[in-house]
């Protein structure tokens, strides 16, 4: 595993902004341009945005180049993705990383739920991302949120605490973290773009699922040993679950405590990271200290 401490964005860095799944134009990417420059960044858009072709900022053949345009090109410091959806499935397998690679030190891609594919798959490169809001959400976003989100971007490290409401056991914990948007990740399952989980921190959020199917995905997780050997198990916001007239009997919190009952490393649930108005930004594929005290937890990376 590659070790490299990630410099941040400084004054002046560029960073571009395009679609990989679904579409927006510049108008309503105003807000997020303009808080960028406040930063002291350079913004650029990609040929995606404003391209509408059905739901999806252009066609498939135009995502894979704009994208592999923004990973190639030195001069761009950042890759922040415009909004999720669907669609960057369609191009993961023909965008080669290379270059990014080379860059990880300082390049990042940004973004999250669909987003989780490149998180994922970057992941099983030794390769960093940050799991962020995106651009056309801004105005949805509280001034924690954007806070955290420029710490990340700038290099600042960050500490955040929760109560420990669930009586883990008090433990000091280091690991990679790893994971993002639930449903995508058990998409992503037997692929080559599904990270490896052995002896990291798993993060999972979702949005908008019958609890039933989190079921389904947390049992498909388990099932293909992805959850046996973790440092712990770190859930943010599971928002907006929804269940049949005949209830399934469970939540999506007791789904999850049921399911890996049989562990022994840590749950903690309620991280503020996900489809939330306070969703702070966490940076994918790099270490985490996780300090686990009688009445609260705290989160340092």
């Amino acid at each position: 595993m590659r070790e490299y401490t990630y410099t941040g964005l400084k004054s002046n860095d560029h960073v571009r902004i395009l679609c990989t799944a679904r579409s927006a134009v510049q108008a309503d990417l105003k807000p997020a341009h303009e808080l960028l420059e406040s930063w002291g960044l350079r913004v650029s858009y990609g040929k995606t945005i404003g391209s509408i072709n059905h739901q999806f900022g252009g066609t498939t053949s135009l995502r894979i180049t704009d994208f592999q345009d923004a990973l190639n090109d030195e001069d761009i410091d950042a890759i922040w993705i415009a909004r999720g959806g669907y669609g960057t499935v369609q191009i993961i397998d023909d965008v080669d990383f290379s270059a990014f690679a080379k860059a990880n030190f300082k390049k990042l891609i940004i973004g999250y739920s669909d987003v989780t594919i490149l998180h994922s798959h970057l992941q099983k490169m030794d390769l960093t991302s940050l799991h962020s809001f995106m651009p056309l959400e801004l105005k949805d976003k509280s001034q924690s949120c954007i806070d955290s989100f420029k710490k990340a971007l700038t290099g600042h490290s960050q500490s955040i605490s929760i109560a420990n409401d669930n009586n883990i056991e008090p433990q000091e914990l280091k690991a990679r973290v790893v994971g993002g948007n639930l449903s995508i990740l058990y998409s992503l399952l037997g692929s080559k773009s599904f990270t490896n989980t052995d002896g990291c921190f798993l993060f999972i959020e979702d949005i908008d699922e019958y609890v039933y199917h989190i079921e389904r995905m947390m049992y498909g997780l388990k099932r293909a040993g992805h959850l046996d050997k973790l440092k712990g198990l770190i859930v943010g916001g599971m928002t907006d679950m929804r269940d049949h007239k005949i209830p399934f009997g469970k939540n999506a919190v007791e789904i999850i405590k049921d399911i890996t009952a049989s562990y022994h490393y840590p749950v903690i649930f309620n991280f503020p990271a996900g489809h939330i108005k306070d969703n702070c930004s966490l940076k994918l594929g790099t270490d985490m200290h996780v300090s686990i005290k009688k009445n609260h937890i705290t989160f340092t990376y």
